[in-house]
C-alpha cells in the first residue's frame, strides 16, 4: 500500500512534514528577466530542484499546488511535472494537490490522468504517487478515484475540513441527524478507505485536515482511527504544531502537516540565511522539531 510507503518514509526521516512547493515567479529571489511563461517555468523548476536538493533527506515528502503552475500555460504544467520526477528520483513521496472531481465519466478522465490510464491504455500522465480530491460529488465521483488507488497502488486525499477560514459557511453546517457537514463528508470517507487499509492501520484514502481547526481535527481523529491526514494550515496560515498534537494517534501517526511559504520564502526571514536553500533547510528542521517536540518524538 502506498500509504505504508509513506509512513515508513515518515519514520525514516523521524518527521511527518511535507514542504509544499505551491512555487510561483514573485517567490523566486531572482526573478528578473522573466517575460515569457517559457521562462517563467524554466526558473520555477531551477527553483523547486535546488530546494528538494536541500531538503530530500531530512523531509519525507513534497506537495505541489497545481494552481501555482498553471497560470504559467504549457510551461508551468511542464514543470509542475517534472518537479514531481524530481523529488521522486531523489527518492520522495510527491502528492499532487489537484483537488479533482465531476460527475463520475468526468472523475474518471481526472483518475486516469493522476492515477491510472487513459482510454488508449498509456499510464497516468503526471507521476505523483497521491493527489487531494474533493468529495462533495459523493460516492459516484469518488468511485473512479479509489478503484485506480487499489489497481495502481496510489492514494488519494479527500477535503473534509480544510484550512479557510470560510470553510465553516457550509463544513459546519449541521444536518438533520445533528452531525456537522464535515462530520458526514469523514464518515463517508472512512468507508471508502476500508478497502485499502495497509499494514500500519491507515488507508491510502485519507483526508485532507486543516491544521486552523483544532476542535474538528481533534474530532475527527476519534472518528476516523484508520484514516491518515495530511494537515494544510501550519505557519503562515496561523496553524501551529500545539494545534495539531490531537490529529495524531498515541504512537505519534497518522498525519503529515504541510508548510509551503514558511519553506519556500524562509529566506525572507531575518532569522534565516538569505541563501534560500539553506534557510529552506534550516524552516525545514526547525518544523520538524517543533512537530516532534508536541508528538513525543
Amino acid at each position: 500500500m502506498i500509504i505504508d510507503s509513506l509512513i515508513e518514509k515518515i519514520k525514516e526521516c523521524n518527521n511527518p512534514s511535507v514542504v509544499g512547493l505551491d512555487t510561483m515567479v514573485s517567490y523566486l529571489p531572482d526573478n528578473e528577466g522573466i517575460k515569457d511563461n517559457y521562462t517563467a517555468g524554466e526558473r520555477i523548476l531551477e527553483f523547486n530542484k535546488a530546494i528538494i536538493d536541500n531538503i530530500y533527506d531530512i523531509v519525507p515528502a513534497v506537495k505541489a499546488q497545481i494552481a501555482c503552475y498553471e497560470m504559467y500555460g504549457l510551461p508551468g504544467i511542464k514543470a509542475f511535472n517534472d518537479t514531481l520526477l524530481y523529488a521522486e528520483k531523489r527518492g520522495m513521496l510527491t502528492i499532487a494537490d489537484v483537488k479533482r472531481n465531476d460527475i463520475e465519466s468526468s472523475a474518471k478522465a481526472y483518475s486516469n490522468a493522476f492515477l491510472g490510464r487513459n482510454d488508449i491504455g498509456l499510464k497516468r500522465f503526471f507521476k505523483n504517487d497521491f493527489i487531494t480530491v474533493n468529495g462533495y460529488f459523493g460516492t459516484d465521483g469518488i468511485k473512479p478515484f479509489v478503484e485506480d488507488c487499489a489497481e495502481r497502488n496510489r492514494g488519494i486525499f479527500v477535503l473534509v475540513k480544510t484550512s479557510n477560514p470560510s470553510s465553516d459557511e457550509f463544513q459546519n453546517l449541521t444536518l438533520e441527524d445533528g452531525r456537522k457537514v464535515y462530520e458526514a463528508m469523514a464518515d463517508l470517507v472512512s468507508e471508502w478507505g476500508k478497502p485499502l487499509i495497509g499494514k500500519y492501520g491507515y488507508s491510502s484514502v485519507g483526508a485532507v485536515v486543516g491544521a486552523t481547526h483544532k476542535e474538528e481535527g481533534e474530532k475527527l481523529r476519534a472518528k476516523m482511527r484508520h484514516t491518515f491526514f495530511l494537515i494544510p494550515g501550519y505557519g503562515f496560515q496561523g496553524g501551529n504544531a500545539d494545534m495539531i498534537k490531537g490529529f495524531f494517534d498515541k504512537d505519534g501517526l497518522g498525519g503529515i502537516v504541510n508548510s509551503s511559504r514558511g519553506i519556500l520564502l524562509a529566506y525572507k526571514n531575518e532569522k534565516y540565511s538569505n541563501d534560500f536553500t539553506k534557510a529552506a533547510r534550516q524552516a525545514a528542521i526547525d518544523m520538524r522539531e517543533d512537530l516532534n517536540r508536541v508528538l513525543g518524538r
